[in-house]
């Protein structure tokens, strides 16, 4: 039986969709928006922008000052966050219900007007902040670029899912305030946005507000291209190898994936349950348990829109294991369940899991939002929340086992080994 959370849609004359879901068990309501711009849109030369703006977007506008959107909410009761990711930049607050008002104009106010704030002695703050975040995040911690590495493993130089979302610090440092400013102008604009309001808003109240607080916004954005062919799988295996002080020896092995909710991802997406995404799978028993070469495993399918997705698979190696063991492991499971498919109970458990980790999150009124504004902006239908689980469990075996053929051949990994760095008495031993 479809699940049935209300669902209530309307564009507004400048081309907002505006998306209402009415919950009235708590007195709040979550806003949140998605806005048709990710890393995946950035041009050679100009990555890092998407993720600036998250950042410039709370640094003041028009009429807020900066750091002031974070206290006005906060001093309602209500809180505020963003982030950036391949396919969209995602805005989002829970306010008490009284609170609403002031979030739709704070929101209004920096969506139609942020670049009367962004100067060049503000741009130039924040891309420190970015190289802070950067250092922290990603050069500062161990395996902290494995992901960026297997981006550039996985997708070719020229797409757009290549880099990571954080971008090039090259870039940021060479681009002008006028080129930041463009990039504003040409996606952040209402008929490239979606609005979801979810909780204690009835759908009527939740179209009026926001038609008067964003609805005299202008629509500017430049018409998008459409996405790219789906690009198929790896012809021969990649391998980037890295030696760090890193805890242990790790590998990323990652492969192309079908685009975002079709048939094949949701079946390459069991295979991967099967594979290493249980606590009960295939690699998980083998390396985990029986032959205690590794010290956990883990999997994940991650949807994406332009062409391709994007499915992983990380080993720690326990100590005193060749990671060539491992792979070849991971090899000789994937063999297997490319000839023999899932067995019941795996299908059984992959479902499960699906429809524990799908209710979860829609009983989240915060995460109820975000996938209402994801299914919205990418695929024009905020109704698929209701439905997910039935496209995931008409996955069938023989579907599993083909996508596995096709999609997680052997030849058809890019692996990305972060190797421990060991000293001269280790090496010798």
């Amino acid at each position: 039986m479809p699940l049935d959370y209300p669902v209530h849609r309307r564009t507004l004359p400048n081309g907002l969709r505006v998306v209402v879901s009415p919950d009235h068990t708590v007195p709040n309501v979550t806003v949140n928006l998605w806005v048709g711009v990710g890393s995946r849109h950035e041009q050679p030369g100009g990555t890092g922008f998407a993720h600036l703006f998250e950042h410039l977007m709370f640094q003041g506008s028009r009429s807020v000052r900066s750091g002031e959107h974070f206290e006005a909410l906060m001093a309602v009761g209500g809180r505020a966050n963003a982030t950036t990711w391949f396919d969209r930049t995602n805005y989002f607050e829970t306010v008490p219900t009284g609170a609403l008002e002031l979030a739709l104009w704070l929101e209004a106010d920096r969506h139609g007007h942020l670049l009367d704030a962004v100067t060049q002695a503000n741009l130039d703050n924040q891309r420190d902040v970015v190289k802070e975040e950067k250092r922290q995040r990603y050069d500062n911690q161990p395996y902290g670029t494995a992901l960026a590495d297997l981006y550039a493993a996985v997708f070719p130089a020229d797409h757009p899912y290549h880099h990571p979302t954080i971008g090039s610090m090259e870039d940021l440092d060479a681009a002008a305030l006028e080129d930041v400013h463009a990039f504003f102008r040409r996606y952040y604009a209402p008929d490239n946005t979606v609005l979801t309001l979810c909780g204690d808003v009835e759908p009527e109240q939740g179209f009026d507000l926001v038609g008067r607080y964003l609805g005299p916004l202008s629509a500017t954005a430049r018409s998008q291209r459409p996405p790219l062919p789906q690009l198929g799988p790896l012809t021969e295996p990649v391998r980037v190898e890295r030696t760090e002080a890193v805890p242990n020896d790790r590998l990323h092995v990652g492969f192309r994936l079908p685009v975002d909710e079709s048939a094949e991802l949701f079946a390459a997406t069991v295979a991967l349950d099967c594979l290493a995404g249980l606590t009960s799978s295939r690699l998980a028993r083998r390396t985990v348990r029986r032959e205690q070469t590794a010290t956990a495993v883990h999997a994940s399918a991650w949807g994406l829109l332009d062409g391709v997705s994007l499915g992983f698979v990380v080993l720690d190696a326990a100590p005193g294991t060749d990671p060539a063991d491992l792979e070849s492991a991971l090899v000789q499971e994937l063999e297997r369940l490319a000839e023999s498919g899932p067995t019941d109970a795996e299908l059984e458990a992959s479902l499960a899991q699906s429809e524990r980790a799908w209710l979860s999150a829609l009983a989240s009124q915060e995460e109820r939002a975000d996938l209402l504004s994801r299914y919205t902006l990418l695929h024009d239908d905020p109704g698929l929340v209701n439905t997910h689980l039935d496209r995931v469990r008409a996955v069938r075996p023989d579907d599993v086992r083909a996508a596995t053929r096709r999609w997680l051949a052997p030849d058809s990994r890019a692996v990305v080994a972060y190797l421990a760095a060991r000293s001269d008495a280790e090496a010798v031993a």
